[in-house]
């Protein structure tokens, strides 16, 4: 009987210790399959699509903060006046950071709004930078006279009324625009604006300097 037992509770035993490793080497496929697709959308995320990125930062920082955005969120214009300026004064300028901004506009105005962005800017990201801001700052008055608003900004950035009115109009920025969106919806999985991809990983929605600050600190220090 007492051998009996021994040769049960030894089976039990070896059943239990094959279910744990059998667990454990589950639970280490699981977690190599998640680092694999977070590898894959990060990779994705950090690069172009249609349209040449608009960064500020090094290429070669140690984080990357990329922004989906719609000119008509106010989330994302608050991210703008509250956050931003802390942000690029602590780690974009002193070379920590990269941060892209990319448009994924909401409706027809946002959409104007970003083509506009882009023809000031002509390719520069300084520039692109300061009339996103302008943008922002009028929101209200670019959902209620839009073209008034965006041809008031064009004004102040050298475009007349014509140049403003052939931006908007534009075919061929308007599909790249479309383009980039639909491959952050149907690929990254960009739903709500902002969005962000801090290292490739995805923050949904609003983030204060002090959330973002402390997200930051353990990525800067490694």
């Amino acid at each position: 009987m007492l051998i009996h037992l021994r040769r049960a509770f030894a089976a039990t035993l070896s059943l239990a210790v094959l279910a744990t490793l059998t667990s454990l080497d589950l639970t280490g496929d699981a977690r190599a399959q998640d680092a694999k697709a977070k590898n894959v959308t990060a990779a994705l995320a950090a690069k172009a699509v249609e349209l040449p990125d608009m960064a500020l930062g090094p290429a070669k920082a140690p984080v990357t903060i990329v922004e989906y955005a719609s000119m008509g969120c106010p989330h994302c214009a608050a991210f703008e006046e509250n956050a931003f300026p802390m942000l690029r004064s602590k780690y974009i300028d002193p070379g920590k950071v990269r941060f892209v901004f990319r448009e994924f506009p909401l409706d027809i105005k946002a959409t104007a709004a970003s083509m506009l962005a882009r023809c000031i800017a002509d390719g520069d990201a300084e520039k692109y930078f300061a009339a996103i801001r302008q943008l922002f700052k009028a929101q209200d008055q670019l959902m209620t006279q839009t073209t008034e608003t965006l041809e008031e900004i064009g004004k102040q950035s050298g475009m007349d009324a014509q140049a403003v009115d052939a931006c908007v109009k534009d075919q061929a920025l308007l599909d790249k625009i479309s383009a980039d969106k639909k491959f952050a919806f149907e690929t990254l999985k960009v739903e709500v604006t902002p969005t962000f991809f801090i290292n490739g990983e995805m923050v949904k929605g609003a983030m204060s300097f002090e959330e973002l600050d402390e997200t930051l600190k353990p990525l800067i220090k490694r």
